[in-house]
């Protein structure tokens, strides 16, 4: 997939230090969006699937682990 141009705000005193010290600041803010992006679709599908998580923990606490027996530590 190709890049895109978008117009960022960014505070005055931030971009000059970045600008100071040679840092790219559309990778840098690339790279964060990226991490947000992914941290907020991790939380979006821990909520969809809380049940199912929830059922499952059930099962261990009252079960044990599935294939427990063939453990070898």
């Amino acid at each position: 997939m190709g890049r895109v141009k978008v117009n960022l705000t960014l505070d005055a005193s931030v971009a000059e230090t970045a600008r100071a010290l040679g840092l790219n600041m559309s990778r840098l803010a690339e790279a964060a969006i990226s991490d947000a992006a992914k941290a907020e679709r991790n939380r979006r599908w821990r909520i969809e699937n809380q049940q199912a998580l929830d059922t499952y923990a059930q099962e261990v606490e009252a079960e044990g682990l599935p294939l427990e027996r063939f453990r070898s530590f």
